[in-house]
């Protein structure tokens, strides 16, 4: 994956309409993306913060200050350290709820803003016009350097150098396969329904498909077999490119599940799978020596 950082400068910019005054105006896991609304408040998950330290710091990218949710067990280090990538929406209430379920596990869960310099995607009122304006234009490059810098704060801020996984869900998913590959200190990895195969452009130049035969670390992917959007013929080339390789990834495909089935906030809410997806994650970070 080291190609990705080739060209890094053209690609990564601030963008046009959006000051870095209002990147930190914004307050990360507050509400719901726009986009999704409304929300199935009966199904939705609600996970407090009682004996956790929960914020938003910023971590300095190229000069960028890129906006992370931060939760944690209070006062505690030495932590086993876990990404939480979000889907196309951001770290809205959802994946910052998702933050605090890993903390309560013992982990220091930074879920980052990886769109800050694209926009905001809570704002965005459809998801037609929120691909169009600011997934599109987000390229590989600048989240693999975001991630990276991620990882280094948390280092120095009670993570431990030697426990770090990643986990995402849909948009998200896919990034978690490709980080996978490009960091060799991941120990581990859960990719919820993130897409495999896709075009190649200059902001994607390589999909998971492209990096499984080199992968490393063991990534669990749990899909959805009714999930229209990732056919089940993509993930058998990616399980045939797996098999290519040494990093023993598997996948979990749920029967009666589609895409977002962890979404609790959702239709596409599915609770038994995403129950059992939940307990097979913490479940595959144990088993790999981050918890």
């Amino acid at each position: 994956m080291k190609d990705l950082h080739n060209d890094a400068k053209s690609l990564i910019g601030e963008p046009e309409g959006v000051s870095r005054r209002d990147v930190l105006k914004a307050a990360l896991g507050t509400g719901f993306a726009a986009a999704v609304l409304p929300v199935s408040a009966q199904t939705a998950v609600k996970t407090d913060s009682e004996g956790l330290t929960t914020e938003t710091v910023t971590v300095t990218v190229d000069g960028y200050p890129v906006p992370v949710y931060r939760a944690q067990p209070a006062g505690k280090t030495g932590l086993p350290v876990i990404l939480v990538i979000s889907e196309i929406f951001g770290v809205h209430e959802y994946i910052a709820d998702v933050a605090r379920r890993f903390a309560k596990q013992g982990y220091l869960a930074l879920a980052p803003n990886l769109f800050a310099r694209q926009g905001d995607p809570q704002k965005e009122t459809s998801i037609a016009e929120l691909q169009k304006n600011i997934i599109s234009k987000t390229p590989d490059v600048q989240v693999m350097r975001d991630l990276d810098a991620v990882v280094a704060w948390a280092k120095q801020n009670g993570g431990s150098a030697d426990k770090l996984a990643i986990t995402g869900f849909c948009w998200g998913g896919r990034i978690t396969w490709l980080y996978a590959a490009h960091n060799p200190n991941v120990k581990a990895g859960v990719a919820w329904y993130g897409r495999l195969v896709g075009e190649v452009t200059p902001n994607t130049p390589r999909h998971p498909v492209d990096i499984a035969a080199s992968l490393k670390a063991p990534v669990l992917g749990l899909y959805g077999a009714k999930d229209q959007g990732i056919p089940l013929d993509t993930v058998e080339r990616m399980k045939t490119e797996l098999a290519k390789g040494s990093s023993k990834s598997t996948f979990v495909i749920y029967p009666n599940a589609g895409h977002a089935f962890h979404a609790d906030y959702r239709p596409s809410f599915v609770e038994a799978d995403a129950k059992d997806g939940w307990k097979r994650t913490l479940d595959w970070l144990r088993e790999h020596g981050v918890a």
